[in-house]
Order: structure tokens, then C-alpha cells, then sequence
């Protein structure tokens, strides 16, 4: 089976030479569903869904799953920090669905009235400290990863994980002095895997997901700062059907059931 490539995006100014050859719960279907579109499925069903970098995983394996059900369909994904991918929805980038780590950046879209439909919600997510294998700055606690002369990493605070992240160190009473703050939850996680950090703020998937090249350690405070993660079709896509019944397969107990199995929570 042909496995389809996640690409980081590219800036708007060259989607238009690039968009021919880009890259991509509840325990039953959502029951809020989306209205029927004026769209037509102009391009024989292929969609290009944005996600959330936490979801690269998942959705890789939903979109295959996806078009094993809807043959002669293809799903490419575009996967990226949320908040560089609305920010490209919201400057005309080809996207016919939206999954985003966090409602905040799902509303800067609905907003712009890009939203074919109301977004659903699908997933939960919380935080953990990540750190490298064997833990050589011997981190135990979030008030370890900001001693001095710790190298911590995490996301910028306009992307989810870094608002997330904010509001976990004020509730546990630290303060962090970040050595870099990264677009993305996966670019943290690339600091820390690579050696470069000596521990980070990720989502317990990506824990999960990097396998031995990280450690994961409980943060307690996060368990109250739970990131839900909603998905819509938009405006703007030729494939409206697909897109529609990619949100709907996303959504269902099929769906459900890969997203559990990387760690997600229900929504």
C-alpha cells in the first residue's frame, strides 16, 4: 500500500506551485452533524486534511483506514503546529479539513466563516514531561525542569501545547525559563529525543508514540488542564462529501478506537 508522506507546511506564497504534489469519543459516531454543503466533489474524492502535529500518528493510520472504505480515495495530510496551519487556512491555503489541538484555534477559522458546519469535538489530551532516555539530569518533577542550568523545551505560547503548558506550570507553582520555545509539540519532542534539551512539556501520545527515545513523567497539575481537540470540514473544499464523511470517520467508534489507542482521552 502506497503510505502517504506528512510534510511540514510551506508558506502560503508557494502552496500554489506545491498544492499538486503536498503531502496530508465518545465511544460511538458524533451525533451533531454537519450540514449539507454546496460543494461538489470536483476531484474524484481526495481531500487534504490539516492536523494538529499531536495527531500525525493517528490520523495516518485513519486516513488509511479511511480510504480502504472509499476506494479511489486520497487522503494527503498536511500536519503542523495548530496555529501555523490556521493561520494558513485563513490566508486561502487548499485544506478541506481542519483538526486542531485546542477549541481556541478552531474558533480563529470559524470566526473567518471558513467552517463548513459546526466542529466536532473528538480527543482529549494532557500533558507530560518528557525527558531523554536514562534521565541524565535525574528530572523527577516539573520543578526539576526549572533549576538552573536545566536546558527545558516547550512550545511557543500561541501554539496549544505551549498555552497548555503556561497554565501547568501556574497551577504547579513553577516558574520556566525555557532554553527554546518550537511551533510545534513535535519539535520539542526532536529536542529532546536528539539530546539537546534535557526535558520538555508534550502530550502523553507523544510520550507514548517516540517509544524508548524518550522518557515520560507524570506532571500531577496536568491532569486539570486537558486539551480537547475539535475537527471540521471547510468552506472552501471542492470534495465537500468526503470531507464531510472523513470528519463522520474520525468521529465514529472506528475512529474512537485508533485514537484510544494512541493515548487520546475521550472528548
Amino acid at each position: 500500500m502506497w503510505r502517504r508522506r506528512a510534510v511540514v507546511l510551506v508558506p502560503f506564497a508557494l502552496m500554489g506551485v506545491l498544492t499538486a504534489c503536498g503531502s496530508a469519543d465518545q465511544t460511538g459516531p458524533a451525533s451533531l452533524s454537519a450540514p449539507a454543503s454546496s460543494g461538489t466533489d470536483t476531484d474524484g474524492g481526495s481531500i487534504t486534511v490539516f492536523a494538529a502535529a499531536s495527531l500525525e500518528e493517528s490520523f495516518t493510520e485513519l486516513a488509511d483506514r479511511f480510504e480502504e472504505t472509499r476506494p479511489g480515495t486520497v487522503v494527503t495530510l498536511n500536519v503542523a503546529g495548530s496555529s501555523d496551519l490556521a493561520t494558513q487556512i485563513s490566508e486561502g491555503a487548499p485544506a478541506d479539513v481542519f483538526a486542531s489541538a485546542d477549541e481556541a484555534t478552531m474558533e480563529r477559522i470559524a470566526a473567518t466563516d471558513l467552517l463548513d458546519g459546526e466542529p466536532v469535538t473528538f480527543a482529549t489530551n494532557t500533558l507530560q514531561l518528557a525527558v531523554p532516555p536514562d534521565n541524565p539530569a535525574d528530572i523527577t518533577s516539573l520543578a526539576d525542569a526549572a533549576r538552573p542550568g536545566i536546558r527545558t523545551v516547550v512550545c511557543a505560547a500561541q501554539v496549544p501545547c505551549g498555552a497548555a503548558a503556561e497554565r501547568v506550570a501556574e497551577a504547579a507553582g513553577v516558574e520556566l525559563s525555557p532554553v527554546s520555545e518550537e511551533s510545534s509539540v513535535t519539535d520539542v519532542l526532536g529536542k529532546i529525543s536528539s539530546g539537546e534539551a534535557d526535558a520538555g512539556l508534550v502530550y502523553v501520545t507523544d510520550v507514548r508514540a517516540a517509544g524508548d527515545a524518550v522518557e515520560g513523567i507524570a506532571v500531577p497539575e496536568a491532569a486539570d488542564v486537558v486539551n480537547t481537540y475539535p475537527i471540521a470540514a471547510l468552506t472552501d473544499s471542492e470534495a465537500a462529501e468526503t470531507a464531510h464523511a472523513f470528519v463522520d470517520f474520525v468521529t465514529s467508534a472506528d475512529g474512537r478506537t485508533v485514537l484510544e489507542a494512541a493515548g487520546f482521552g475521550a472528548p
